[in-house]
C-alpha cells in the first residue's frame, strides 16, 4: 500500500458484475479529475484461449482439478511484483485480453489472445484492478496487502451463474452447454480460492433477486433492478467510514439490517455505489497529494 500511489480493487468470480463498479469507478474518476490506471485481472491468466483449452484437456486425462480461478491458471507472481511495482513507484507493464471480436479487431489479433507487454503511462494517480484475485492470500502469494481499499461483488450464486451464462453467450460466442460445463469444473477453486476473499474486502455488494432463480441453466433473463436488492456489508477491518443514518437518508427504501450492513433496493445499486466510492477516492487523492506535497517540501 502506497499513500502517493493507491491501489483500489474489486474482486468477484466470472459473472458476478464487477464491471459494474468497474464503470462506476470509471466515471467517478473523470467527474474528480482522476487520472486512474485501470487494470483488468485478466491480463494475468497464464493461458491464452487456445492453450488454456490444450492445458484443461492435460488436467482431465490426469484427472486434476484445474481453472481459472484457481492459482494455476494464473500469473498470480506476476501480478503481486506488478502491484508492489505501482504502489513503489506508479509504474508497472501490464496487458490485456482480448475477449470478443470486437476488442480482437480493435487490436489486430486473434480473439481470446493477448495483447504484448507494456508499461503504464507514467503520469496516473491511482490503480484501479478488476478481477478475480483482488483479495487472494496463498501461502507465497498476498494480492490482497496491496490494496488501499478493495470491494467485493458477490451475488447470490444463481444470480451469478444466469449472469455468466447471459455474457458467455451473448457477448463471447459460448453455448450454454459449456458454460454450464465450466460452471461445474471451476466450484472447487471457487470454493477454495475465491470465496474467501470476500473476508478480505473492505466492502462487499451482494444483489439478491426477488423473483424465482431456482434454475440458473434454464431462466435466462437477469432480475431487473426492480426485482432485486443489494445487501451492502462492510467488514470489521474497512477502511471505508461512513454515516448509515445519512446514507439511508439520500437512498430511498434502504434500511439498515445489521450493525454493519445496509440493504438497498436494486434500483438504487449504482447510487449506492457512487455513495461510497467517491469519498473513498477523494481520501486516497488527498492523502496522495499530501505525500507529493512532503516529497517536494
Amino acid at each position: 500500500m502506497s499513500a502517493k500511489h493507491p491501489i483500489i480493487g474489486v474482486t468477484g468470480s466470472s459473472g458476478a458484475g464487477t464491471s459494474t463498479v468497474l464503470r462506476m469507478a470509471a466515471r467517478l474518476f473523470a467527474e474528480l479529475g482522476v487520472r486512474p490506471a485501470i487494470v483488468e485481472g485478466d491480463a494475468f491468466h497464464a493461458y491464452d484461449r487456445a492453450q488454456l483449452r490444450a492445458a484443461m484437456e492435460r488436467a482431465r486425462i490426469r484427472g486434476e482439478n484445474f481453472s481459472l480461478f484457481g492459482p494455476g491458471g494464473n500469473l498470480l507472481e506476476r501480478l503481486d511484483s506488478f502491484l508492489r511495482d505501482y504502489g513503489d513507484a506508479g509504474t508497472g507493464v501490464v496487458r490485456r485480453y482480448l475477449h470478443t471480436e470486437a476488442e480482437a479487431a480493435e487490436a489486430g489479433q486473434n480473439v481470446g489472445t493477448f495483447t504484448p507487454w507494456e508499461r503504464l503511462p507514467p503520469d496516473t494517480d491511482m490503480l484501479f484492478y478488476e478481477g478475480l484475485h483482488g483479495g487472494y492470500v496463498g501461502d507465497e502469494i498476498n494480492i490482497a496487502r496491496h490494496m488501499d481499499l478493495l470491494f467485493g461483488v458477490v451475488p447470490v450464486i444463481n444470480l451469478e451463474w444466469i449472469q455468466k451464462i447471459r455474457r458467455d453467450t451473448e457477448e463471447r460466442g459460448h453455448n450454454p452447454e459449456d458454460v454450464a460445463r465450466t460452471i461445474l469444473r471451476r466450484m472447487p477453486d471457487y470454493v477454495n480460492h475465491i470465496v474467501p476473499q470476500f473476508s478480505k474486502t473492505d466492502v462487499n455488494f451482494q444483489r439478491v433477486p426477488l423473483v424465482d432463480t431456482s434454475n440458473p441453466f434454464v431462466v435466462r433473463d437477469i432480475p431487473a433492478p426492480h426485482e432485486s436488492l443489494v445487501v451492502v456489508h462492510f467488514n470489521d477491518h474497512s477502511r471505508v467510514r461512513v454515516d448509515f443514518e445519512t446514507l439511508i437518508g439520500r437512498l430511498p427504501g434502504a434500511f439498515q439490517s445489521h450493525a454493519q450492513t445496509l440493504v438497498v433496493p436494486g434500483t438504487m445499486m449504482d447510487e449506492a455505489m457512487a455513495l461510497i466510492l467517491r469519498p473513498a477516492i477523494e481520501s486516497l487523492m488527498r492523502g496522495r497529494q499530501a505525500a507529493l506535497n512532503k516529497e517536494r517540501a
